[in-house]
This record gives structure tokens, C-alpha cells and sequence, in this order.
């Protein structure tokens, strides 16, 4: 790789540097924290969970004995919540082999729950100026429009040359390797954009990019399509007794695991069905009524949701005043419902995004919702490349 283009890229980056709050410190912590909550999510969706769990959690001490319910609540609505797990894991390993202390080379760093090779990077060189790159879909791309490399980015064997080539331009810089892994990723996040549309009419290296020579920029960097999602459909049943609404936990293993969510079922039932269904959970309907349908995209499947509300009879079991109260213990498949004024939902149990408009007709704010962060502008990055 040529290295020539280094240091305009770095004049660029020091007068167009994005103004992020994990920039403003060297804590690497805090720099991880930032780093899981980019993987597959916007910068912009970012910022405000950042700020409301650092705040919560300062240290990754707080992180390690923080309550899983809580922590999972700190996360709710950034999706991929295996992320908060793994990084609680890994904060345990911290405290008890590291004294608290976060590893400062890559190759330990990678030896922690959720943490591969461009997080070890991005933390490695960033927080304790190692001289690692940090290869995302962002730096791929832009390297790959440098070179004009035909071949499929997404291949391991494409990305490995990559970083091999990335860690010889890195051997010849003097030092500011944190630096240029964050000119990058700026450079791939505002200029060098994704599809047809890169900005290289304002791109501080365009004289250095041989795609650019060869007008290949809407060609490339080529990468596989992926698979096409599958599509599940579900109803959902919001089910009301007095004030409250029925949540239950998920099973502490597959998707969404150990989340609440509100009482759903595979397929899409007709009104009498879903009554039936609210009957087996040992609860007895009163009134039905269908609600809007909704849908949520996973990586690899999409949920097309039905809704209904369905009003149940009240029970010995109800505390007429909002608070948790769990259903019957004889409900069928073991399911125990808690019943819960939508306030209480909303500031004790951690609700994934897929229910969210459903959360949203009983005036359950979820995540960043509570400060005026509209799911709409959370999305994945770098899905495309």
C-alpha cells in the first residue's frame, strides 16, 4: 500500500474531526463502551445511550456488579443485546485478572468476551497509542476504493490482506496511530460513502485513489449481497387487567434472550384464536380488540406482527394499584405473567425494540424514546460497504 497519502489525511481529519464524547477521553473503558455500542448502530443513535449509561455505569468496576435487569434496561433499544452481556462478562475478567485495568494490547484484549479483532484495535490504538489498525466496514471500503481492489470485501481472505497491508502503512507512520484509525473511519463515515454516491469531489485524498483514477467508483468495493431474511409472523397480545398490562420474561437462551416482552405467539391468530390463547394463560377475556400491525427487522429473520388488545377479568391476584402482580402459577407452558401499570414497564423492564409500537399504544416510552430519540433514527452500520 502506498503510504503517501497519510499525512493529508491526517491535516483533514484534525480540521473535519467529528465531535464525539468518547473522543474527548482517553479512558479505555469508556472508549469500549463506545466501540460495542457502534458495532452494527449509527453514530448519531449513539450518543445519547452513551451518555445515559456511562453516566450510570462510570467505571468498569459499576459494570461488573450491575444487576442484569438493569443493565439490559441501560441497553434497551439498541438491539444486539448479547453485546451488554459479553461486555459485562468481559468486565468481570477485568476486575478479577486485571485488577480493574483494562489490558492495553490487542492481542489480550481480544482474549475478552465480545471484543474481536477491530474493537482490540480501535481500543489498542486509541487509548494506548498501539500501533494497530481498526478495519470496519468503513475502512475496508475506503482502503478498498484506494487500491481498487476487485475482489470481494467481505471474504475473510480480502480482509486479512487488508489489515496485513494496514499494519505495514502503520509500521511507516510516526506514531499517531489512534489518530489515523479515526481519520478513517471519519473519511468512510462522511466522504468515501457507500453505493454510488461518494463525495470525492471534497475527499482530501482523492489524487492519492487509484478508484478515482479509474472512475470505479460506483463499482466499487464489490461485496456479497446477504442472505435474504426470513419472515416469521406473530401476534401479539396486549393483555389489559384494570390499569395494568401482561409482560413476561423470555427464555434466558435464544433470540431476545432473558427480556420482557408482551404475550406472543407464532403465526397469525384470528380474534377467536387469540382469545383462546389468553384463556390458556388461565386468564378469562372480556373484549377484543385488533390493533395496527407492526413489523421489526432482525439480521436474519423479519417478524410481521398482528396486535390485539384484550381486556381479562380481574383477579384475586390484582393489587388495584398498579404494582407487579403475577397471573395465576397454573397458566399452561409454565408462562408467568407479571401484570404491571405501563409506567412500571417502562422504568423496571427492559422491552427489545420489536415490540416498541406496541409499547407505544399504552404509553410505554422505550430506551432513548424517553429523551426524544425517535427509533426511526437508529439504524445499522455499516450495512453497506
Amino acid at each position: 500500500m502506498r503510504f503517501d497519502f497519510v499525512k493529508p489525511l491526517l491535516v483533514w481529519y484534525n480540521e473535519n474531526a467529528r465531535d464525539l464524547p468518547w473522543r474527548r477521553v482517553k479512558d479505555p473503558y469508556l472508549i469500549w463502551v463506545s466501540e460495542i455500542m457502534l458495532q452494527q448502530t449509527r453514530v448519531e443513535a449513539v450518543m445519547g445511550y452513551y451518555e445515559r449509561f456511562t453516566g450510570a455505569l462510570p467505571t468498569v468496576t459499576d459494570l461488573a456488579v450491575c444487576p442484569e435487569d438493569r443493565l439490559l434496561k441501560l441497553w434497551e433499544g439498541l438491539g444486539y443485546y448479547s453485546r451488554a452481556r459479553n461486555m459485562q462478562k468481559a468486565a468481570r475478567i477485568v476486575c478479577e485478572s486485571y485488577a480493574g485495568k483494562m489490558p492495553e494490547s490487542a492481542a489480550d484484549l481480544m482474549k475478552l468476551p465480545g471484543i474481536g479483532e477491530y474493537t482490540a484495535g480501535a481500543i489498542s490504538s486509541i487509548a494506548f497509542g498501539q500501533a494497530e489498525p481498526a478495519v470496519d466496514g468503513n475502512v475496508l471500503r475506503v482502503v478498498a476504493r484506494i487500491e481498487a481492489i476487485s475482489d470481494n470485501i467481505l471474504s475473510e481472505s480480502v480482509k486479512k490482506k487488508i489489515r496485513e497491508e494496514l499494519r505495514s502503512l502503520y509500521d511507516a507512520d510516526d506514531g499517531t496511530w489512534g489518530l489515523l484509525n479515526q481519520a478513517f473511519m471519519d473519511l468512510g463515515a462522511g466522504v468515501c460513502l457507500a453505493g454510488g454516491s461518494p463525495r470525492c469531489e471534497i475527499c482530501p485524498i482523492s489524487s492519492y485513489c487509484r478508484c478515482f483514477e479509474k472512475g470505479l467508483q460506483s463499482e466499487l468495493p464489490v461485496r456479497i449481497k446477504k442472505q435474504k431474511r426470513r419472515i416469521e409472523k406473530r401476534t401479539v397480545l396486549l393483555l389489559r387487567r384494570d390499569e395494568s398490562y401482561a409482560i413476561r420474561k423470555r427464555p434466558e437462551s435464544g433470540l431476545l434472550s432473558g427480556l420482557y416482552e408482551f404475550p406472543n405467539e407464532a403465526g397469525e391468530l384470528n380474534p377467536d384464536e387469540a382469545l383462546a390463547k389468553a384463556g390458556s394463560l388461565g386468564l378469562m377475556p372480556l373484549r377484543i380488540r385488533k390493533l395496527s400491525e407492526a413489523k421489526h427487522i432482525f439480521s436474519h429473520v423479519e417478524w410481521h406482527m398482528t396486535g390485539y388488545e384484550i381486556l381479562v377479568a380481574p383477579s384475586e391476584f390484582s393489587s388495584g394499584n398498579g404494582a407487579d402482580t403475577p397471573a395465576p402459577e397454573t397458566a399452561s407452558e409454565g408462562e408467568l405473567l407479571i401484570f404491571a401499570a405501563p409506567e412500571i414497564i417502562e422504568s423496571k423492564y427492559p422491552i427489545p425494540s420489536a415490540f416498541e409500537k406496541y409499547a407505544k399504544m399504552i404509553n410505554i416510552r422505550m430506551g432513548k424514546k424517553r429523551e426524544e430519540l425517535t427509533y426511526e433514527n437508529i439504524d445499522r452500520r455499516d450495512t453497506e460497504l
